[in-house]
């Protein structure tokens, strides 16, 4: 199942070239909430009633509505550093996340496809790259889980650029400060679910700048896999319905400038793109 947030944060059933605004069969229009956190705490209930009930929903056009950022209110952005070789050896570091463990985004930091990336003014002339990520949702409350029982604690899966401000010979701020400047996050296009994923220790994905391909890896190379990753940080905190985990970036990252297109193109999940902008 592919599950999209568009328009005013509907929640939607993506299906082929259409999207079914099924929020009102669940949440009978309650206020205040991320529909995709409250569809992941009760997806086992809610599944059957999407699956056999979605065609009494208005549908769109996927190429007429706004896709937006498919969880909006995440408790947690945890994103793992160093988780592929490659990217060890580009950024001439010593570690991997299997040591360094993991740091934390903000989660106002998040855009949806076709939302700007801006750069910010204060850092101008500053190197700002992109990371192409695979991420994954939470499903369900998770702590001090065994890697070999991982996958029960996960909903799915989507796209994610892990955009950074790097240090220099002047600046050498924490990773999550430079992580998390607002539009540092794209994500999408939607989450597809885990059923739907055939293994996600084997998905392709590409990230491409103006359509030339920058970044180019499957999930099998990643140091700490997708189960070990749930293992180290469910032993660490706990996770809950809804947070998001950023699994690395391999080789080719490189800095964007204003009038760039980035485009991430997941295997099994989808493509989106965002455009870059100064402040």
């Amino acid at each position: 199942m592919k599950i999209a947030l568009f328009n005013d944060f509907q929640l939607g059933l993506v299906r082929g070239d259409k999207v079914y605004d099924v929020g009102g069969l669940l949440f009978n229009e309650k206020k205040n909430l991320c529909p995709m956190v409250e569809l992941v705490r009760s997806y086992d209930t809610y599944k059957e009633i999407i699956e056999s009930r979605f065609t009494e929903c208005e549908a769109f056009n996927i190429a007429e509505v706004r896709l937006r950022q498919p969880v909006s209110r995440p408790g947690k952005i945890v994103a793992a550093p160093v988780n592929y070789l490659s990217h060890k050896k580009e950024m001439n570091v010593q570690h991997t996340a299997r040591g360094l463990g993991f740091f934390l985004k903000a989660n106002t930091s998040i855009i949806g496809p076709n939302d700007p990336i801006i750069l910010p003014a204060s850092k101008h002339g500053r190197r700002i790259d992109h990371e192409l990520e695979l991420a994954f949702i939470i499903g369900k409350k998770a702590k001090n889980v065994k890697a070999e029982d991982a996958r029960h604690y996960i909903f799915g899966f989507t796209g994610l650029n892990d955009v950074t401000l790097r240090p220099d010979e002047h600046n050498e701020e924490e990773r999550c400060l430079r992580k998390s400047f607002d539009t540092f996050t794209p994500m999408g296009p939607w989450i597809t679910t885990l059923e739907d994923i055939p293994d996600y220790t084997n998905i392709n994905m590409d990230l491409k700048v103006n359509g030339e391909i920058r970044q180019q890896v499957n999930t099998k190379d990643m140091v700490c896999g997708i189960a070990e990753l749930v293992e180290i940080y469910s032993h660490v905190l706990t996770l809950e319905p809804g947070d998001i985990i950023a699994t690395g970036t391999p080789e080719g990252v490189a800095p964007i400038k204003p009038g760039d297109t980035v485009t991430i193109t997941i295997e099994h999940i989808g493509a989106f793109s965002n455009p870059v902008t100064a402040e």
